[in-house]
Parts: C-alpha cells; structure tokens; sequence
C-alpha cells in the first residue's frame, strides 16, 4: 500500500473520478500520492499512483466513503456528496449528510442469470432508497458513538482512530465499512452514525452558556414503526436511542444521557389497514428471557436503571403493561426500578404540567444517578451513575415530553453546580435559554420521529410552545393520517433497505434469493384502499339521497356490504404481507 498506510489523517474532500473501469478517490485536503482506486467489476478496493489526464471530464467532489455493499451480482459503494456544517462536538466539527451517491459495481453484471439480474435490480432499488436516509452525521475527528463518560475512557489511549473504538450498536455503516477495515483503508474509514445534533448559544447572568443535543439510533433492531416493536430474543428493542445533553460554560463541561427504546417484550402490531392495529404479545414463554437480556445489558453500560413505562394501563396497550409488569418483577433486581405512569390517564391531551407529579416520585433517585461533569483543569468532578430509561408505544411523543421535562432539570442542576444559577434559579425565569431550549428538545424529538414514523413528533407544541395549541392539535391530525399511510403502503420497503444496510440480509452470489413480489401484492393493497374508500364516499351519498326509494336502499345496503368485504380483504391480505420476511434470509 505503500506511504498510504501512513496516513492517519482523515480524507475530508475528495475529487470522484468515475472512468469506465474503475471509480478513483483523489484527496484533495493533503498531499497524497497513493489514491484509493474502486473497480467497478468487483468492487475491489486498492491503491493506485496513476490519475485520469486532461481528456476526462471534471471530476465530482465528495466528501466521504461511507462503503461497500455486496449484492447478488455486483458490488456498490455509497458517496456523500453534500453535507453542512453544524457546530462543534468536544471541539470538532460535525457536519450531516445531505446527499449521497450510489456508484454500482457491476459491470459483469451481463453474465449473471437472468434470476440474478431480477434480484440485483430489486435489490439496487432498495439500496438507492438510501441516498436519502434522514438523520446522518459524521465527524473526521470525533467518535460520535460515545457519550462524555464513555469517550473519556478511551480518550486514555494514545491517539485511538476514529473508528476503531465506536460502539457497535450506534454505528450506521458498520456492515458497510468490513471491506475497508479489513484492507486497513485508514485515511477512507469514515463513521456515520442516524440520529440528531443541535446546538443553542446564549447568556444567562452574563456568562455564556452552550447547550448541545445528540442522538445515536441503535441498529440492533432498526426499523420503521410497526415493521419493528419489541424486542429480540438477545434483549435488543425497536427504536432504541441514547439521548445526550450536553452543557459547555466558562471551560466547564457537563453531559446527561437518557435512553429510549420500545417496551422489551416479545410483541408485533402487524398492519392491517386498521387505524390502531391489533397489539398481541408474540413468544410470550421467552418474554422473561427477552427482557433480562435487555435490562443486563443496560446496567453493564449505564448502571443503575430506573425504567420509566408511559403507556396506558388500560385499554388496548394494557396487553404490554401486564406482560411488561410480570416480566419485571420476575427480574427482582435491586438496581432496577419499573415505574408505570399512565401518561394519558392522568396528564389526558392537555395537561402535560401534570408530569411535575412524576418528576416529584422519581427526583431523589435522579440525584443519585447524578450527571458527567468536568472543571476547566480537565478534572472530572462527577461521573454519571445511572440512566432513565423511558418507553411509550412508539418511544417517539409521549416519551419527548418526558426525556425534555428530565433535561430541563438536569440542565437546571447542572448551572447551579457550576455556579451561574441559584439554588432557587429555574430556566423559566430566562427568556433566551427557555425559548431556545425547546426548540432544542422540539427539534430533536421530530428527527428521532421522522426517522421511525415518517412524521414529526405528535405533542411537539408542548415541547416547543410550552402549551397545546390549536395548530399543534391540527398538525397531530395530519402526522397521525400520514403515518397510517406510511406504515400501510410505503414502510415495508423501507423497513427491507434498513435490513439490508444493517447486514441483516447476507447474500449469497450465484443463488437466486427470489425477492420479487408478485404483481398482486404490489397492488392488492393500494388498489383495496381505493375501492374501500370510492365505496365509503357513494354508500355516504347514497345515505343522504335515499328518502323512500327502495332501490336506492337496496344499492345502499349492496355497497355498504361490499365496503366491508374489502376492509375485511385487505386487512387479511395485509396479515399475509406482513408476517413474513419481506427479504429472504440466505446462508
């Protein structure tokens, strides 16, 4: 490899000169000598010396290799092609992705079987869906996978890479990045990671005070809302996300975590055209086993656990709350606090201000937990013991309002520790740091559910206005229609791209997968919809215009009844959809 192996710095721009045989990345931040060369049969990686003369066109600048995927008949790497600055994290620049590229590997493509060219083709598509995933970010310089009291660990080691201590379960391209790890392609190691970074400035008492935001979406078990509920048999849960919370002031520097994951026992809520499909608890025998794993491995990682259950106790999520409540006190572990909080029941559609009754319940163990805070000297005064670990049926809008409410007091503690606000100081009482801080949690809670749901958060007027207002109410009214739509028609294709990056699909060459859906199912659902709701809108207009003619009761009647035959349909068409593999599974 040559003097390349040397270079530890980080490719941060690059020219992408596409030539008819092979893709060449040309750094352009350092000298180089050695460019990384991509063939596009194989997709082979390597060095080479030589670039393209005058006679080819400009090359396309990019700013990152973020992999390679190996499909049925060819390879394919993914570009970033467009990012923005966002601020600073521990002193480095992070910057999110805002367009990616696909460049296909596949020239050999004409001596697959014509089997393994349909698969190829399916396979392609779901990979291009990629090209606008939401929610990356990347820094050159900064392991985004680790929190302030799990980076100061590592940060002991002399001059660690980037990649090479991330956490596993945070990292988005980790099925992408095995080819350029194994060939030890350091200054191309590029670490994504799905989630959420803001940052607020402003003064409070004339001291500049920064608060910063970051969430790191686990891929243990990624997916979209619906498609991906529970947890696994190895413990691991749908829409798992670590939230930090960072304050940085007058060379103090303070971090709180949070964590939020879907309710850890074995469920599924399988779409079926319904508004609220059916929740049923699946493997029920397993469920203890589940949720021991689960909870084993937060407290090996975080401590102390105080697992906060906001869904209803009654109702159709009572199912989960009884399944979720006898599997914890099975567990019987003293570091281990289950405490259900019907959110709903008592704080209803309105009164979220209610929730100060749980913050009241659970402040003495918040103290205990304490929070990661380090001097100006670099002496870290304090380390964080524990972790909230909070859950509704999504995690998305219940759960925001809550995890915001915790970091506003754990922010309110932390500047009264660093000696900028008084014991009986509240952020309340400063207009800049409280309008900006719920924007913060506002925007964080959207990204986090755009990313799983396809919309906004609901409730995000609380965590942004501080109040319900008429508009959030409408607002709620379109995300939750959009949402049917999305989960109905559009999120098991997304769901199959999300298992395919994560590697939860391996593929194996020279064998057809038989990944194709048939002409009915790509239509049976859409095409359902749209006679149920043609005849919804004239057995309505047959209503109004019956009078006393019986052939118009009659008509009514016969297409009121076939209304219902096809919800009937489609909701067993979709079962048929739906509890099986969208991808086949291959050794």
């Amino acid at each position: 490899m040559g003097d390349s192996n040397n270079i530890r710095k980080p490719c941060t721009r690059m020219r992408l000169w596409e030539l008819p045989d092979k893709y060449v990345l040309e750094p352009t931040d350092h000298m180089a000598t050695e460019y990384l060369s991509i063939d596009r049969s194989s997709g082979d990686l390597s060095y080479t010396n030589q670039l393209p003369d005058d006679s080819i066109p400009h090359a396309q600048i990019v700013f990152g290799l973020v992999g390679i995927l190996r499909l049925v008949a060819g390879a394919h790497a993914l570009v970033i092609t467009g990012r923005d600055s966002l601020g600073l994290y521990k002193g480095n620049p992070i910057y999110r992705v805002t367009a990616m590229k696909v460049l296909s590997c596949n020239n050999n493509l004409h001596q697959a079987t014509p089997e393994e060219k349909k698969d190829e083709a399916h396979l392609v598509g779901l990979l291009k869906t990629l090209e606008s995933t939401p929610g990356l970010y990347f820094s050159y310089d900064v392991d985004l996978t680790l929190n302030a009291g799990t980076f100061q660990d590592v940060a002991k080691s002399e001059h660690p890479s980037v990649w090479k201590y991330a956490e596993d379960r945070y990292l988005w391209n980790k099925n992408l990045l095995q080819d350029l790890i194994n060939q030890k392609l350091e200054p191309y190691i590029l670490p994504v990671i799905q989630g959420s970074f803001q940052t607020i400035e402003t003064v409070v008492k004339n001291k500049p005070v920064k608060v910063s935001l970051i969430a790191r979406r686990s891929m243990k078990r990624a997916g979209t809302r619906m498609w991906r509920r529970g947890a696994d048999l190895d413990g691991n849960v749908a829409n798992f996300v670590e939230s930090e919370q960072i304050l940085e002031s007058q060379g103090f520097f303070a971090s709180y975590t949070q964590v939020r994951g879907s309710i850890p026992v074995m469920w599924e809520q399988v779409v079926d055209l319904s508004y609220k499909p059916q929740i049923k608890t699946v493997n029920y025998e397993n469920t203890p086993i589940a949720v021991e794993r689960h909870f084993r491995d937060l407290r090996k990682r975080y401590g102390d656990i105080l697992a906060i259950d906001l869904i209803n106790q009654q109702g159709g999520e009572s199912v989960l709350s009884v399944a979720y409540r006898e599997a914890m006190e099975k567990l019987s572990d003293e570091h281990i606090r289950y405490l259900p909080f019907d959110f709903h029941k008592i704080c209803g559609h309105i009164h979220f201000e209610r929730l100060s009754a749980l913050y009241d319940d659970i402040k003495e163990e918040l103290s205990r937990q304490g929070c990661y805070l380090r001097d100006p000297m670099g002496k870290v005064l304090e380390v964080q013991k524990g972790q909230v670990r909070t859950n509704c049926i999504d995690c998305l809008d219940r759960t925001n309002v809550t995890q915001s409410l915790l970091g506003r007091k754990a922010l309110e503690v932390q500047l009264q520790r660093i000696g900028i606000l008084e014991p009986n100081n509240t952020i309340q009482q400063f207009e800049s740091l409280e309008e900006k801080f719920k924007l913060l949690w506002a925007d964080h809670g959207d990204h986090i559910s755009i990313q799983y749901s396809g919309t906004g958060a609901l409730k995000g007027d609380f965590v942004r206005f501080g109040k319900r207002t008429i508009r959030g109410i409408l607002q709620d009214g379109l995300n939750s229609a959009t949402r049917y739509y999305l989960n109905n028609f559009r999120d098991g294709i997304k769901q199959d791209s999300i298992d395919l990056v994560a590697g939860h699909y391996q593929v194996k060459r020279g064998t057809p997968a038989s990944l194709q859906i048939s002409w009915k199912e790509t239509f049976a659902l859409p095409g359902a919809l749209a006679t149920f709701m043609a005849g919804a809108y004239f057995t309505s207009v047959s209503v109004r215009q019956l009078g006393t003619d019986m052939y118009q009761y009659l008509y009514t009647l016969m297409l009121a009844g076939v209304t219902g035959g096809v919800v009937a349909l489609v909701r067993q068409q979709g079962r048929n959809l739906t509890v099986r593999p969208r991808l086949c599974k291959m050794d």
